[in-house]
This record gives C-alpha cells, structure tokens and sequence, in this order.
C-alpha cells in the first residue's frame, strides 16, 4: 500500500472517530524508540506468495470455522484469535494486534520466531511502553496506521482484522479465507461497532483492488457505505 494512496481514507477515519494525527505519529515514533531498529523485520519478510492466507478473527464463530483456518496456506490472526485456534490445535504464522488484550501471547510467539505485527495508534502508548520491551525484536513487524518511517510500516488497514487482510495482501497471497469473522456481533460496545464497519468498508476497498470478491462481504457489499473510499 503507497501512503499516498492510503492517507485521504485514514483522514476519512481521523475525522469519523475524532482521532488526532499527532497521537498516532507520538505513538508511531515511540515504538521505534522502544525497539532495536536494526533487529526488527519488515513485512516483506512474509512471503505468501501463491498461498491461500486465513485472516481469522475473533468472531464468536471463531472455533467453528477453525477448520478453514487449517485448510489454509498459512494463516494471519488478529488479536485473541491466535490464543483460540491454539486452543484448536491450529498454529499461526503470523499476529497481528494493538496489544489491546493479550500481550502474553506476543511475547511467546516471538520467542519461538513467529512474527508479530505490533501496530502503535494514538492511544496505546502506555501498552507499547509495558510489553514491547518483552517481546522478540527480531521477529516483530511495527505498524502504524500514520505516515511510514523507516522502521515502522503502514500495509493499510485500521481495525487488527482488516490489517491482517492488507497484510497478507503486501505479501503476496493468492486467496484470502475469512474465518472468525462477525460484522453483527451483539456483544460489542458502540466504538467496536463503528471500528467494525470501517473493517466491512476496508474489506471491500481491498477486495476491488484485488478484482476479487470475498465470501465474508456476500449479502453485505451493496449495503456497505463506500464514499470514503477512493475510485
């Protein structure tokens, strides 16, 4: 994703939720401070080239749809969803999270080399500063959702899910699986909520630049508010 493509849909984001640009890129270049930026690895030492790539979220339906996970390539999880397909018996290749929730589950992932993409947004500062420290540098991706730097890289995306997708997406996967994903989950606050249907709307950007159609957007796509997004 080129920043410059990326950035009139993240102001579109800073202005729906009344985010400030400043925080991101605070917590953006506090994460490189907090990491060894020779030892940190980049997204393009992914390479789904050719692969069918789960994105799996964390979705109620998670265990449910596990076996879609294992029948994947490789498979990129978001947040909690790493811990529930362990549960499963399914491993990840790759992480992605805020560390919003379960940092323990980055640190020992990066211990055993699975990389980890650690993303830095406007208010998780005090997480980056208490876990970052612990982790692995050598197998974390930083990620910022604010303008690149040498160290730390924008794919696209806003929520750990969508992120996931671009994700994958830089790194050359073939097919994208969905399991674990639930856009009308009861159970989430108003901001979740308003995060999910920037995830549903990031989606479909990605799936039309990919001219490809995902299953988790079938009986969703017309319905999907796509104003914010370029042509």
């Amino acid at each position: 994703m080129d920043y410059s493509t990326w950035e009139p849909v993240y102001d579109s984001i800073l202005d729906d939720f009344g985010f400030e640009r400043a925080a991101d890129e605070r917590a953006r270049d506090r994460l490189a401070d907090l990491l060894d930026t020779t030892a940190t690895i980049g997204p393009d030492r992914l390479d789904f080239a050719g692969e069918t790539v789960a994105i799996a979220g964390a979705g109620s339906n998670l265990e449910a749809e596990a076996e879609r996970a294992t029948a994947a390539d490789s498979v990129v999880a978001a947040s909690t969803a790493a811990d529930r397909l362990d549960a499963c018996g399914v491993g990840v290749d790759c992480m992605v999270t805020d560390l919003d929730k379960n940092p323990e589950t980055v640190a020992h992932l990066t211990a055993g080399g699975t990389p980890v993409a650690v993303h830095a947004h406007g208010d998780n500062i005090p997480a980056l500063e208490a876990y970052v420290p612990t982790f692995d540098a050598e197998a974390v991706i930083p990620t910022t959702q604010a303008a690149p730097t040498a160290v730390v890289h924008n794919v696209g995306g806003f929520t750990d899910g969508d992120r996931a997708a671009f994700l994958a997406d830089h790194c050359g996967a073939e097919t994208l699986t969905f399991p674990g994903w639930d856009f009308d989950d009861p159970a989430v606050d108003p901001m979740k909520r308003q995060k999910l249907v920037w995830a549903e709307r990031l989606l479909l950007w990605l799936e039309r630049r990919r001219g490809d159609q995902f299953a988790v957007l079938d009986g969703r796509r017309d319905a999907i508010d796509d104003a914010a997004l370029p042509d």
